[in-house]
């Protein structure tokens, strides 16, 4: 199964220059965690509630900073024709719960979930598995020292 097959279609996303509060309301209105950000439609980087909160709440930036002050530029991008297996492998193996979907001139054409993978029968196990990757960092980064 191809990642075209199961990834959402109409993603919203925003821009560097827009404020982590109008991210933040993106957000809300589409109940995610996590935006891309793009220009002319091409992904620069991505911004989750997370960043917001430790890049900007916890270090006393107000509403106003920009997006682009607080994204992650480090972004990991898969084809609508990647096979499902491999997409679930590059979000373990870079600790990711989403994948931008970008055609073949960069463009975000839609976005793949762990969650996404495991709606499907075949990739159930697959989506745990990489969930439990994921996860482990994750888990081990929290321990209460």
């Amino acid at each position: 199964m191809k990642v075209k097959d199961l990834m959402t279609a109409n993603v919203s996303c925003c821009q560097p220059n827009d404020t982590i509060q109008r991210a933040a309301q993106l957000m809300q209105s589409v109940n995610c965690g996590s935006l891309p950000v793009c220009e002319n439609q091409r992904v620069v980087g991505i911004i989750t509630d997370r960043d917001i909160v430790l890049k900007a709440v916890a270090a006393g930036k107000d509403v106003h900073t920009k997006v682009s002050d607080c994204m992650s530029r480090k972004v990991i991008t898969c084809s609508p024709d990647t096979d499902a297996h491999e997409a679930a492998d590059l979000m373990a193996q870079h600790q990711i719960r989403r994948l931008p979907v970008v055609d073949t001139s960069g463009r975000l054409v839609g976005i793949l979930a762990i969650g996404d993978l495991a709606t499907v029968d075949i990739h159930v196990n697959e989506a745990g598995d990489a969930l439990s990757r994921i996860s482990e960092r994750t888990q081990s980064q929290s321990a209460v020292h």
